[in-house]
Formats: structure tokens, C-alpha cells, sequence
């Protein structure tokens, strides 16, 4: 994986776990926005927009570790 894809895929995939997770949340709870394409998880009734938020925030951040470990076992077996 090129240093710059994996660069790319790691804020990306950080931004939209943190977009459609945490920020999700923040926009349902403080605001009197209606659910968009941005935060999905709003669309979903009250207790499953939180649940949906939060398990959001755990795919990005096992994604993130999946790639963090791709990445250093690759830069280990070019070296």
C-alpha cells in the first residue's frame, strides 16, 4: 500500500466515523437541523440513531486499526 493511500484512507475513514458517530449525536441532541445524507444516522427513530452513531464510530476505528496494522506489517517486510 502506497504511503499516500494509506494516508488518504486513514482520514477519510476517520472523518466519517467521527462525522456520521460523535457529530451525529451532536446534531440530534443540540440542533433543530433535519436528518440529512451527512448524518445518516438521524434518520433512524430516537434510541437507534445513537445506537447507529455509535457502531458508526466502532467500524471506523476497527478500519482504522486494520489499516494501521496492513500498513506496518507492509513498511516491515519492504525494509
Amino acid at each position: 500500500m502506497n504511503e499516500a493511500w494509506y494516508r488518504l484512507a486513514m482520514l477519510l475513514t476517520l472523518i466519517a466515523g467521527v462525522w456520521e458517530g460523535p457529530m451525529a449525536i451532536v446534531f440530534r441532541v443540540f440542533t433543530d437541523k433535519a436528518p440529512n445524507v451527512l448524518v445518516a444516522a438521524n434518520y433512524l427513530p430516537a434510541p437507534w440513531c445513537y445506537v447507529a452513531a455509535v457502531a458508526a464510530t466502532v467500524v471506523a476505528f476497527a478500519v482504522i486499526a486494520f489499516l494501521d496494522v496492513r500498513h506496518k506489517r507492509v513498511t516491515s517486510a519492504a525494509e
